[in-house]
């Protein structure tokens, strides 16, 4: 990558842009989960609707990411920025006017056209300025940023969604986007030699067919049903597609996601993980808005100091998790840290509706101590095995995976949420009607009712929870195979070397 970073002392100036544009990308996307509750209310949609407002955003980025490797090979880190900036203020703008669903929909996915091209550009800057001995607590500070936004944003929104409408989180996030758009296009100037790349468009088709086939499927359960033509159908001709695009990239001499990234195993085994681990990750973060506010009334402001502690937890950790990483490397951290998220996973599966406020604190913060020694170790120990010239296509992969699963994850436990709330909602039903004696009063009906509702909602959220706990469970087994990464001979650059060597022999 011909750019600022090919001077010895990382490009700091154009490092903390690129942090600042991810965490407002970031912050915003954490603004809108307390806010979700209040969305279905004032919009009148349903819970497997309005999780479409984040669905949509994943399933955006999972089809942009992909070309985003081809992207950051192609142009300037400055024009890149400047593009996905523009795109994600134009959202915020528009999100924050929009009266009904559709609107506030389609204004989520422009931003997440932005926020798609700013994470792996960001990834692939602090990947190629710090060499992999460092490169540990250069990204426990990207981590750090990363998760300042979490910590901010539920507190935050709850905040001002209590005493202001919801649009009031968009309308606060655009003139800051607008404001870091100004200060990139003056401070960010890197050129680059002109690049002889084109971008397979049939590859592009077929990897937005193929990411976004699943994802819709996936999300579309949760309202229509595993058995709907639509849901089974947009699944199958994603995935077929996805095999297409595979088999395509593995034909191509320059392709837009190269996929011989895989022939590294512990890139393959980070990538694994980190697939599980976003599937897991989802269930508090969605679920858990849901139980606070809508079973047990909690205001939307207390809902999101619940999360601060643990927030903030996971941003002091993310350093110390990088030094870490540098010293022990990431099979140990991966797995204490994967098992104290399933044993704070199994605890969420008992919530009731008397679990104080103070256990839930608990908890959340236990498992984001646990999420915190993860994520950024797994990934950064598979990135270090990677030749040079394929880490934008390591960190575009690992993107993708990351928003795609994670998509489907949150699909799948919001699905598995609303369908077992329906069974135990029969069940109690049928149960309370047979205790019932005499003809019961209208009042009494409405108020069993609600009861049931309720207690059901509780149940099946508790079902969804047990899930995670499963799938966070086959990451832990992985993690056992995890060693530490040395970063792998690049078999081109061996084969130049090889050349060179043999034409200085015919020439003596």
């Amino acid at each position: 990558m011909e750019s600022p970073l090919t001077d010895k002392r990382p490009p700091y100036g154009i490092i903390a842009i690129l942090m600042i544009g991810a965490f407002i990308s970031m912050l915003n996307e954490t603004l809108l989960n307390v806010a979700l509750p209040s969305i279905m209310k004032d919009l009148d949609v349903n819970a497997s609707t309005v999780q479409w407002l984040a669905t949509a955003y994943m399933l955006v980025n999972g089809v942009m990411i992909p070309a985003t490797a081809f992207l950051i090979q192609k142009y300037t880190v400055r024009r890149l920025f400047l593009t996905a900036m523009s795109l994600f203020t134009l959202g915020t703008i528009i999100a924050g006017f929009s009266h009904v669903f559709p609107l506030l929909l389609a204004a989520r996915m422009i931003q997440a056209s932005g926020s798609a091209i700013m994470m792996p550009l960001l990834m692939n800057v602090m990947l190629t300025s710090f060499p992999p001995e460092k490169r540990g607590a250069a990204m426990g500070l990207f981590g750090l940023v990363f998760i300042f936004a979490p910590a901010v944003g539920p507190t935050l929104s709850g905040y001002l969604v209590e005493h202001h409408s919801w649009r009031i989180l968009f309308h606060l996030v655009s003139p800051i986007a607008a404001v870091v758009l100004l200060i990139a296009l003056f401070i960010l100037k890197d050129k680059k030699g002109k690049v002889d790349l084109t971008l397979d468009k049939f590859s592009l088709l077929l990897s937005s067919v193929g990411f976004g086939g699943l994802l819709y499927g996936f999300s579309s359960a949760g309202d229509k049903g595993w058995d709907s033509p639509e849901v089974y159908l947009t699944i199958a001709i994603g995935a077929i597609s996805l095999v297409w695009f595979i088999l395509r990239q593995n034909k191509l001499e320059k392709p837009m996601l190269n996929f011989r990234v895989y022939k590294y195993p512990m890139f393959a085994l980070s990538s694994v993980i980190s697939i599980v681990i976003a599937m897991a990750m989802f269930s508090a973060m969605l679920l858990l808005p849901i139980y606070v506010q809508t079973i047990r009334g909690i205001t939307p402001f207390k809902s999101g100091l619940l999360m601060l502690p643990g927030s903030i937890l996971m941003g002091i950790m993310s350093p110390i998790t990088g030094k870490l990483f540098d010293k022990f490397g990431g099979r140990v951290l991966a797995v204490v840290g994967l098992s104290i998220t399933i044993f704070t996973s199994y605890m969420f599966s008992k919530l009731t509706l008397d679990t104080t406020y103070t256990e839930l604190m608990i908890l959340y913060s236990v498992r984001m101590f646990g999420m915190s020694m993860v994520m950024m170790p797994v990934m950064t120990n598979g990135l270090n095995q990677l030749p040079a010239r394929y880490y934008p296509h390591g960190t575009a992969m690992n993107n993708t995976l990351q928003q795609v699963s994670g998509a489907i994850g949150s699909a799948l436990l919001i699905t598995i949420m609303s369908n077992r709330t329906k069974t135990h909602a029969t069940e109690l039903a049928d149960s309370a009607m047979k205790h019932v004696t005499g003809k019961p009063t209208a009042e009494m009906v409405a108020q069993m009712k609600q009861e049931i509702a309720m207690k059901a909602m509780l149940e099946g959220i508790n079902d969804a929870f047990l899930v995670s706990v499963g799938i966070a469970f086959v990451a832990l087994v992985l993690a056992f195979f995890i060693k530490r990464a040395k970063q792998a001979e690049d078999p081109e650059e061996s084969k130049a070397s090889q050349q060179k060597v043999v034409n200085k022999l015919a020439e003596n």
